[in-house]
């Protein structure tokens, strides 16, 4: 790192204590969290206010050329500016979905949509990418790898065209055509691996190098940088600005609950990890309850929580829910945890839900991919079971564009 610039910050284990500069996972094989994440002082800023720091210069309040940004005094990446890697993301639009009454056209999830599929690459992906190559940049990295079904390969690709840096995104085998252009496009190299999505992470893993498992990532000339977005902090540092934003264009107050999709758990991890810190910092007064959409046939937090027969409903896999379907999420123990601490849910969703919700969205207007269904089915059907009032406020993040369909 040049001289005057502030270093990169080092990582801890939450499971054994260890500090370390930069590893893809620790040695013990947990993942990592930054050693000391920071929290802004004071009162959070009025309507008309930058928040403080950098980030939060812009113009007509809260970083207006920022975008997630804004909030970097939250941000455990990016302390000097000239390392963020940046295309402008964040702010995405909150806007209602109000009760519609018996016309399903209409939609009827009495909620407000978080429009993530306007991002740059249009996924919410775009918010961990970001941070990730901010904290690739910082560590003076040369080449990234990623595995990926599809959004996090085309964002991290992206981003890192974005900061010069090469890329390798290993995908499945059948990943779609779409998602496969973009990463093309960017770029970087995509790496079609045959067999099961657990399959294309060991060929990730495998592709960093001799000696990975114990060693720092990035520590050989030859090495390649996990740009994990399940194991790399940095991609939750900004998937945890989705809280900061629902927060921000709420006037500070947080929702009764808040449904995402849930396979890894980058954004539903990202919400808890962001309304915990502002809960924190005195900027909100509860953590809203969080509930998991997952693909019917691949769910294995509904499992833990209830079941083989909850998790699997129609004896078929969700195969619409295609960037959803991980078997062995990475931080499982974590997205359980956040599940009890906020009094949250996970449920299965099937085809036949997820398909029949898509249907609602397009004919209200929210052009989505097939994934992101899931959320909003979900809500459906706690609405229906009563785990949610008709009086709760919800916010769904909509997390891909159709155009990706």
């Amino acid at each position: 790192m040049p001289d005057g610039r502030p270093p990169a910050r080092d990582l801890a284990c939450p499971e054994c204590g260890a500090t370390v500069s930069d590893r893809w996972r620790c040695e013990c094989g947990a993942p990592l969290e930054f050693a000391d994440p920071p929290a802004p002082e004071g009162p959070p800023p009025g309507p008309d206010e930058a928040m403080p720091g950098p980030g939060g210069s812009g113009r007509g309040g809260i970083g207006a050329r920022s975008g997630l940004w804004a909030f970097d005094e939250f941000l455990a990446v990016g302390d000097d500016p000239a390392d963020r890697v940046t295309l402008g993301e964040g702010m995405t639009p909150l806007v209602d979905a109000e009760r519609s009454g018996d016309d399903p056209s209409a939609g009827g999830w009495d909620a407000a949509f978080k429009l993530e599929y306007v991002f740059p690459t249009g996924s919410f992906k775009d918010r961990g990418a970001t941070t990730t190559l901010t904290r690739a940049r910082e560590l003076g990295v040369e080449r990234v790898v990623e595995d990926s079904s599809g959004n996090a390969g085309a964002a991290i690709a992206t981003y890192a065209a974005r900061a010069g840096i090469d890329a390798a995104v290993y995908v499945p085998a059948d990943v779609k055509e779409s998602k496969l252009r973009a990463i093309r496009r960017a770029g970087a190299e995509p790496v079609r691996i045959e067999g099961s999505r657990a399959d294309v992470t060991a060929a990730c893993v495998a592709a960093l190098g001799e000696g990975d498992e114990g060693r720092r990532n990035g520590g050989a000339a030859d090495a390649a940088w996990y740009a994990s977005h399940a194991w790399n902090p940095a991609f939750f540092e900004g998937t945890a600005t989705v809280a900061y934003e629902i927060a921000a264009q709420r006037g500070w107050e947080a929702p009764d609950a808040v449904v995402t999709p849930l396979g890894h758990g980058t954004l539903f991890l990202g919400a808890y990890r962001g309304f915990r810190r502002l809960e924190r910092a005195g900027w909100i007064d509860e953590v809203p309850r969080l509930f998991g959409a997952q693909a019917a046939g691949v769910a294995p937090i509904v499992r833990a929580l209830h079941g083989a027969d909850a998790a699997d409903p129609e004896g078929r896999v969700n195969a619409a829910a295609d960037g959803i379907q991980i078997a062995e999420p990475v931080r499982k123990r974590e997205i359980l945890d956040a599940v009890a601490d906020t009094d949250g849910d996970a449920l299965a969703v099937t085809q036949t839900a997820a398909e029949r919700e898509l249907e609602r969205l397009h004919a209200a207007g929210f052009y989505t991919e097939p994934t992101c269904a899931v959320a909003p089915a979900a809500l459906r059907e706690l609405r229906g079971r009563g785990a949610l009032s008709p009086d709760d406020d919800v916010v769904v993040p909509l997390t891909g564009s159709g155009l990706k369909g």
